[in-house]
């Protein structure tokens, strides 16, 4: 049974004293940040000088340059996007850190697919909230907590396992409770969300979407039942807080039961396979030696991706729907 750590468990004492750098305030940095900060942490913000920068300074903060924030760090949460990490690491944090400082992640990527390897004096810790960093503020200015998993990867000073807690009890996470795991396996769980589950969801959303335009629906009703509504976010809601067949006891007898007779019409199709795949190329590190490749190549596919993206028709069908509803 994986241990969970909550409250009881974790205490702040562990970084009395110490000066915490989050470096990045985007959605998880600005959300870390001022949570910390509300906890009684000292907290500094390394950013560039940009439209986040300028959002710290409203927040109250006076963002340093990346280098000069890692320099004053006892404890350090890298916090920038994945693909700039191991560069940014390397240039402005690694030069900069002393032995016994801490450095946390919110993502296992880089440290377990090794694009970063740590210097042997670190602790090296991962807090890997599982909430957007608008939920991960929401819920601690709310009294609430957000799950997050935790792993200690190095620990250098004997300290790092109490270190960690005390940053997951600092932004909040400990309320709800804290789940320990590899960096590999958080890193692993996460794309393989990204990678298998959610295109499978997409792919059954847009075949759904064109089954029911090209059966003479307006768009506006088929996206408005389909999601817009917001029904199939509430059920997933009361999923999550009282399991996924027990939600089931919300919707009507004929939603029961044409869900539960329906189902079987699509047990033959290969997804599973398709995920153990794609679950297989994460663990060989397959995706991130493609992922590596494609940055060194200026991000071919990746924007070719993105363009192709904006001309769906989808685009055209929500704007319709939405203004249809004035949302």
């Amino acid at each position: 049974m994986p241990t969970v750590y909550y409250d009881a468990d974790a205490s702040l004492e562990p970084l009395a004293g110490a000066t915490v750098s989050v470096l990045g305030y985007g959605n998880q940095g600005r959300a870390q940040a001022l949570n910390l900060r509300d906890s009684g942490m000292s907290v500094v913000v390394g950013n560039l000088d940009d439209d986040y920068a300028r959002q710290a300074h409203e927040d109250g903060f006076d963002p340093l340059p990346l280098a000069e924030a890692a320099r004053r760090a006892d404890v350090l949460l890298l916090l920038i996007p994945d693909e700039v990490q191991a560069e940014v690491y390397a240039r402005d944090v690694a030069p900069h850190l002393d032995r016994g400082d801490l450095l946390c992640f919110a993502h296992g990527y880089n440290v377990a697919f090794g694009h970063i390897v740590a210097e042997t004096g670190l602790d090296v810790v991962m807090v890997a909230p599982r909430m957007i960093g608008a939920g991960v503020r929401q819920r601690f200015v709310e009294g609430r907590g957000f799950p997050s998993l935790v792993g200690v990867h190095q620990d250098a000073t004997g300290r790092a396992h109490a270190r960690m807690l005390a940053i997951a009890r600092g932004i909040g996470s400990t309320r709800a409770g804290c789940l320990e795991c590899t960096f590999r396996d958080e890193a692993t769980l996460d794309l393989f969300t990204e990678q298998a589950f959610g295109p499978a969801m997409g792919a059954a959303m847009r075949a759904a979407i064109e089954t029911l335009i090209e059966a003479g629906f307006p768009p506006e009703a088929a996206l408005l039942e389909l999601y817009l509504s917001g029904e199939l976010s509430y059920s997933l809601e009361k999923a999550a807080e009282l399991g996924m067949v027990a939600q089931w006891e919300l919707h009507s007898h004929t939603s029961q039961y044409g869900s539960m007779t329906r189902s079987a019409r699509f047990a033959d199709l290969d997804l599973k396979e398709r995920m153990k795949a794609i679950l297989e190329e994460i663990r060989s590190g397959g995706f991130a030696r493609e992922w590596q490749a494609e940055q060194a190549a200026g991000l071919p596919v990746f924007k070719a991706a993105k363009e192709m993206m904006k001309h769906h028709p989808m685009i055209e069908w929500e704007e319709k729907a939405k203004k249809a509803f004035r949302r």
